[in-house]
């Protein structure tokens, strides 16, 4: 065989050569997959650094605790209360957490032996200890002593259960008497807070108009409808241009 075609030979076969590494490294070597978006749900925005007091709550007169409904503000602010704790549904902790809507838990500590675990979850998610008797009474009409037993009990219940002593109160079923407040005194609470709004079977209930009002306290309880209530909740303050925020920072 001549050079000229031996050397011709010899650089046709290192071009294949050549080229069928490049397609063996494109084959061997695939191009990196795009990293998964995240699914965490994006950190709540606050208007302020939550836990920082932006008012105080009036103060203890003649021996008795404010009565409040509402916050009298001018920022578009909304605050969120959950009352007894009967029925500790499993999403409440994930609810609270990701929302940061921070509410107040007005519970009764009848509700809350054997779930210990339970409600300091809700707690750590971002939620605030209120007391609300022990076993959820009418107080109206009842002797000094006996409201004392109940509030104050609750108070040292919650306390030997969860760790923390509340100091803001709710009575049972927004019923009172002068001896409610001096009793709630008496038990080392700064406020009792009553509700403008209660949010039920999925849908906010008004006393007045269609709206939440800056300043407004919403009343939700632990149902089984918790998930459909929290939402519905969240719904109506955004329809209305409001932002939960910590109810203890504006009772001092």
């Amino acid at each position: 065989m001549p050079r000229r075609a031996v050397a011709a030979a010899f650089a046709l076969v290192a071009l294949l050569s050549a080229c069928t590494s490049r397609i063996e490294a494109a084959v061997l070597t695939p191009e990196p997959l795009p990293a998964p978006a995240s699914t965490a749900a994006p950190a709540p925005t606050t208007p302020y650094p939550f836990g920082q007091v932006q008012r105080q709550a009036p103060p203890v007169t003649d021996g008795k605790v404010p009565q409040l409904n509402r916050i009298d503000i001018a920022e578009p602010y909304v605050f969120l209360t959950i009352d007894d704790g009967a029925i500790p549904h499993p999403d409440a902790p994930r609810l609270i957490r990701e929302s940061g809507a921070h509410p107040v838990l007005f519970l009764n500590a009848r509700y809350v032996r054997g779930h210990e675990d339970y409600f300091r979850e809700v707690l750590a998610a971002g939620a605030t200890l209120g007391d609300h008797t022990i076993d959820h009474p009418d107080l109206r009409g009842k002797p000094l002593a006996y409201q004392e037993q109940q509030i104050c009990g609750d108070a040292d219940e919650l306390q030997r259960m969860l760790g923390v002593r509340p100091v803001y109160f709710r009575p049972p079923f927004g019923s009172f008497d002068q001896n409610t407040l001096k009793a709630a005194a008496n038990c080392g609470m700064r406020a009792s807070v009553l509700w403008t709004e209660s949010v039920n079977d999925g849908r906010v209930d008004f006393q007045t108009g269609k709206h939440l009002r800056a300043g407004d306290v919403v009343l939700m309880h632990f149902r089984k409808t918790f998930p459909e209530d929290f939402a519905a909740f969240l719904r109506q303050s955004k329809e209305d241009g409001l932002t939960p925020v910590p109810l203890p920072d504006f009772l001092g």
